[in-house]
């Protein structure tokens, strides 16, 4: 087989390891999600994963309880270290050897993000997740994933969520809903289509970095991706 990706950067949030729960991490989703990686790393895929931590902690809620935004974001970026070292654990368990890189340097629990040691590990054929966002406060999961995405020289950035692409409008809230087949950066940003966030987009759109957004909850769809097949909306 042909594979059209030879490096992908996956992004995962938070929120969707919580399956059906209200907190925390679901067993079912997060095997499910590593049955899916592991599928396209015995291709010989490399994969880097940027992972949220929502299903903890969101910053952008911390005002509600009288945190502020920097503390909020800052408790936000250990909780995506929480879902990393979760999902090293599984996939682990799954015989795929990953490595954490984290923003924040925390070196009793995780490896500071080193660009070079990164591209080695993943040439290596190890798995690194990329925690602790961009080691910033008031920046997203989603621009370190274009952070991450650019720094490895990825080939694509898929952006995996509980929805089919990019659509006009929430298709949670409408059912009648135009889905994008392609869709280009500077109409998402102009139309402020919020599957990711502007600063994700402008990066990627100022690096060439194209963007794949899809179902990550729909069985065969990263594979489709890596191999070719048109599913999801593409951003470039």
């Amino acid at each position: 087989m042909q594979l059209k990706c030879k490096r992908i950067l996956l992004k995962l949030s938070g929120e969707a390891l919580m399956g059906n729960n209200s907190f925390g991490i679901s067993a079912t989703t997060m095997n499910n999600y590593v049955t899916e990686i592991k599928t396209i790393h015995q291709l010989g895929i490399q994969i880097g994963i940027v992972i949220g931590g929502g299903n903890f902690y969101r910053g952008i809620n911390a005002k509600d309880t009288g945190i502020s935004n920097f503390t909020g974001d800052k408790m936000g970026m250990l909780a995506t270290i929480m879902n990393g070292l979760a999902l090293k654990d599984v996939l682990e368990t799954n015989g795929i050897e990953s490595k954490i890189h984290s923003a924040i340097y925390i070196p009793q629990i995780v490896d500071i993000f080193h660009k070079e040691k990164a591209i080695k590990h993943l040439q290596k054929n190890r798995i690194c997740i990329f925690v602790g966002g961009t080691g910033n406060p008031l920046f997203t999961t989603d621009s370190a994933a274009a952070l991450r995405a650019i720094e490895i020289k990825a080939d694509l950035l898929i952006k995996a969520t509980d929805v089919d692409g990019v659509y006009a409008t929430d298709p949670k809230k409408d059912t009648t809903s135009k889905m994008f087949n392609k869709i280009s950066f500077q109409e998402c940003i102009e139309n402020n289509l919020q599957i990711m966030d502007r600063t994700a987009f402008v990066l990627c759109k100022e690096n060439n970095m194209p963007i794949v957004v899809m179902n990550i909850n729909k069985k065969g769809n990263l594979f489709k991706i890596v191999s070719g097949e048109k599913v999801g909306t593409f951003v470039i």
